[in-house]
């Protein structure tokens, strides 16, 4: 699948020619060559006045405008062009300057759109008809008059006569203001919101590949994305916008290509980081760094990304944001961006095995151990609290755990009480189902709560001076909580009264 893009080419009254004896070398008009791109009929929210014309040139050469006009209602208004629009380039027509902010009009005349609707036709200088807008002169395809939204084209290569190519901008003026600045809901001199990119790069011109050894790939495991580029000529840089769901993929690394280096001879500076350091979003660019500015022909690979695969939900596809260019020595170039899209094995992972829970090498401690997990990296263990909920210990690479005073919400292990745990594989995202084991220590006396290896009037005191608070008070000891039920009371006193006198 391709989203077809054109890099934003910079507008203002210097346009890129070719010359040829002194004569600007331009393509020979026929309908299509130059097209009207964006009409904002309505004006913007400062003035009604602030009304403009786009043209956009999808084909592969400049175009001279000198003798052309746009007759606006069959003729009852004429705008003149002069000067030329650039291959893939922008042509803005203003009622005036102040229209957009800080664009630079390429041409500024009387322009008056009816909000009840006018054709445009736009005639070349032997009268021919290069493209038609809405020729009826009924209401106007799209756009909006109340939030002053422009009408765009979705693709320069259909009709400019038919309601279907055109829709109401979701842009929000590449930066650019109206006469008092407000804002702008629309693209002047940018590539249209609603054609997603779509401006019909010339088919065998540039493009960019990306592709990986596999579009299946499962949780846990890497996705290694390269980045290439065919049929170039003059590459001098570039600068991509890489969009991914971090809910699925994690960026790791970013390795550059060799074709800016023409394979190391050349130097290049390459750079890649996350836009402010936020999942979601990579920003990745590279130029050649020469003193004699010079590009490169041919294709390759530009770079290689490196992912982890964390999770199987939402979104799985890459692809360049609308900043996203190739340029070379004279400015941006058209070229199609693919998608990648990628999906992701319905694949388990097994629980443990063999899980046991016996005493530990010391006293007061409960050592788990179990059997390896097919694929897992990593373990959790759990212990039940005395409310009931699964509390996890920690995550361990190993196969054992040893729950001690040294974890943090387990030990505090009391003699002779039976612990319950669960352990779950992990991989990646990726969790088994829990395997559950029970645990006791027996070396000690149950309500020995300072661990005196003797129950008697210290065992009584501390329980009386805790007495009746419960597992969320402030100061509550969980060893003299011996009946292990989240709070201390009579029962834990039985437990006393029971071994009272006894020593281990």
């Amino acid at each position: 699948m391709y989203q077809k893009k054109v890099s934003r080419v910079v507008m203002g009254l210097l346009v890129f020619s070719f010359f040829v004896k002194g004569l600007p070398y331009v393509h020979a008009a026929q309908q299509g060559s130059v097209v009207i791109n964006e009409v904002a009929w309505s004006g913007s929210a400062d003035s009604a006045n602030d009304e403009w014309i786009e043209l956009y040139n999808p084909s592969t050469a400049a175009v001279d405008l000198t003798g052309w006009t746009i007759q606006d209602d069959h003729g009852a208004s004429v705008y003149a062009l002069s000067g030329s629009i650039s291959s893939h380039g922008y042509y803005v027509i203003e009622e005036s300057e102040a229209a957009i902010q800080p664009l630079i009009a390429s041409l500024i005349v009387n322009v008056s759109l009816a909000n009840s609707g006018d054709s445009l036709t736009l005639i070349d200088a032997q009268g021919t008809v290069i493209d038609d807008v809405n020729s009826s002169g009924g209401v106007w395809f799209a756009g909006d008059a109340v939030t002053h939204a422009t009408m765009e084209r979705v693709s320069a290569s259909g009709s400019g006569d038919v309601a279907s190519n055109w829709a109401t901008s979701t842009g929000t003026g590449l930066g650019n203001t109206a006469s008092a600045g407000a804002g702008i809901q629309g693209t002047p001199g940018g590539v249209n919101s609603v054609s997603g990119g779509v401006l019909d790069p010339p088919v065998g011109g540039a493009s960019v590949t990306m592709s990986a050894a596999s579009s299946q790939v499962s949780v846990g495991n890497g996705l290694d994305v390269t980045v290439g580029v065919a049929n170039m000529q003059d590459l001098f840089a570039y600068g991509f916008d890489i969009l991914y769901n971090p809910q699925v993929l994690t960026f790791r690394s970013a390795d550059m290509g060799s074709v800016l280096s023409a394979g190391g001879s050349v130097n290049t500076s390459f750079q890649a980081g996350l836009e402010n350091g936020q999942a979601g979003k990579l920003v990745v660019a590279e130029a050649r760094t020469l003193a004699d500015k010079q590009g490169v022909d041919g294709g390759g690979v530009l770079f290689t990304l490196h992912f982890d695969v964390v999770g199987g939900s939402g979104n799985n596809n890459i692809t360049f944001g609308d900043e996203s260019f190739l340029a070379d020595t004279v400015g941006d170039i058209a070229v199609e961006f693919p998608i990648f899209e990628f999906s992701i094995q319905d694949i388990g992972i097994s629980p443990v095995s063999g899980l046991q829970a016996v005493g530990g090498a010391d006293r007061f401690s409960i050592q788990l151990s179990w059997q390896a997990a097919g694929g897992a990296d990593s373990y959790k263990v759990y212990r039940k609290a005395s409310t009931d909920e699964w509390k996890l210990l920690g995550s361990s690479p190993q196969l054992q755990f040893l729950d001690s005073d040294a974890v943090m919400q387990g030990g505090q292990i009391i003699p002779n009480h039976t612990y319950q745990y669960q352990v779950v594989a992990v991989k990646g995202a990726l969790e088994s189902d829990p395997v559950q084991v029970s645990g006791i220590d027996n070396r000690g006396l149950k309500g020995d709560n300072n661990r005196s290896d003797r129950l008697d009037g210290r065992d009584l005191e501390r329980l009386a001076l805790h007495y009746a608070e419960v597992s969320t008070s402030s100061g509550f000891d969980p060893l003299i909580d011996t009946t292990y039920d989240g709070q201390i009371d009579g029962s834990d006193l039985i437990d006393i009264g029971l071994s009272f006198g006894k020593t281990y």
